[in-house]
């Protein structure tokens, strides 16, 4: 139910046009490595049309997307002349829940540039189209895709919005590693911070910002900073910023996300059955609690503000009892226990050689036992970490919960 990428997987994401790095890299290599980038193959794109399109979604995820239709600022609407830099509407990640609550799809959501913001085909003024319909598009996992669209069609009624595949048009990218900086403000890659390429890419910025199918830019991932940066490109070309050497299979991209207690799509988050907040959406800013109704709204916020998450998705490392790491040993839907008091603690949800996510309860996660391991593998311990990013008032809660229980 959950992922495992196989060899053949792996092998199935390298690209000819690029040497890639190799394959398998734990974290500390991708922190020395360099910025690094992966076109994300479980993942496609999506596009919604239509003057409809913001209030349709509005009712439908758990974010609040209403500054996609608001009108670009003074403060964002500097012009894309050579050189300048420009601001663009950053993305927004939200997910899709069932009416219980449950977690169904998630999305990552991004406005491509207006027409007014690039040059026209001369280069000396603003591009002009009062006809161009308005746009979202979003990457979405590939594996449930006809399975999403079927559902937001079946959302849609008489919304004026248009949902249409163009995975073959489009492709996801991330770029992650020690090169993009976990502290910049920034909230576009410094050095793609303008529309399209950006000068760093075209001395002049011309080509990128002229009237046309351009403008896509990397932006700081919507989730975390730690994660790097991410976007949606045309599937014709390689995104700037990419060296020839630095391209690497998806499978590190995965690690790196373990790494961090991330997960993401509708397999390492189990469509129908995941509760969002145990697996930290709020803290990966994919949950707002100021937006009027949506789909499944009642629980979270129920749960949000009244309840205590006693389980949480974390980051687990397989080790003998030597306290040697232990590769492929470990496979996901195995339990967690704890082998001095026979409790269950949880399980593991997904694993990629010596790591892996769980969901396990906090009490027997984070108190320093050295007694976890796989339920019918005594030999495999288990040690669950908190990630450097979590919230401090999540586990503040739960003790004073305890504490008063």
């Amino acid at each position: 139910m959950n992922r495992v990428l196989s060899s053949s997987f792996y092998k199935h994401c390298n690209r000819a046009i690029h040497q890639t790095i190799p394959k398998h890299r734990n974290e500390t290599q991708l922190q020395t490595a360099g910025p690094v980038a992966s076109l994300i193959k479980s993942r496609s794109v999506i596009r919604f049309r239509g003057p409809d399109t913001v209030k349709f979604l509005q009712g439908l995820l758990t974010n609040d997307i209403r500054k996609f239709g608001e009108p670009i600022g003074d403060k964002t609407a500097n012009f894309p002349t050579p050189n300048v830099p420009t601001t663009s509407v950053t993305p927004i990640y939200a997910a899709l829940l069932t009416p219980q609550g449950r977690f169904l799809y998630d999305l990552f959501l991004y406005k491509p540039p207006n027409s007014d913001t690039k040059l026209d085909t001369t280069g000396t003024g603003p591009a002009s189209d009062p006809n161009q319909p308005f746009e979202l598009f979003a990457d979405v996992d590939a594996s449930v895709l006809e399975e999403l669209l079927a559902t937001f069609t079946k959302y849609r009624l008489r919304s004026k919005v248009e949902i249409d595949n163009v995975a073959s048009e489009f492709s996801c990218w991330q770029r992650y590693g020690s090169g993009p900086s976990d502290n910049s403000s920034d909230v576009e890659e410094p050095e793609a911070a303008s529309v399209g390429w950006g000068a760093g890419e075209d001395g002049a910025a011309m080509s990128s910002s002229s009237e046309g199918n351009l403008g896509w830019q990397w932006f700081k991932d919507p989730r975390l900073a730690c994660l790097g940066f991410r976007g949606i490109f045309p599937s014709n070309i390689i995104p700037p910023l990419i060296e020839a050497d630095k391209e690497t299979d998806e499978q590190n991209y995965l690690m790196w996300r373990i790494e961090k207690g991330v997960a993401e799509g509708s397999i390492e988050i189990p469509k129908g059955e995941a509760m969002p907040l145990e697996y930290n959406l709020v803290g990966l800013n994919a949950i707002s609690f100021d937006k009027g109704c949506y789909v499944g709204q009642e629980l979270i916020a129920r749960t949000h503000h009244r309840g205590v998450i006693r389980k949480r998705l974390v980051p687990l490392r397989f080790q003998d009892n030597d306290g040697k790491e232990v590769i492929d040993k470990v496979i996901p839907g195995s339990e967690v226990v704890n082998r001095e008091s026979g409790k269950k603690a949880g399980l593991v949800t997904t694993a990629l050689g010596c790591r892996g996510l769980g969901l396990l309860r906090l009490e027997e996660a984070l108190k320093g036992s050295t007694a976890l391991s796989i339920q019918g593998q005594e030999d495999v311990k288990v040690v669950a970490s908190k990630p450097d990013w979590w919230p401090s008032d999540w586990l503040q809660d739960l003790q004073q919960h305890t504490a008063f229980a």
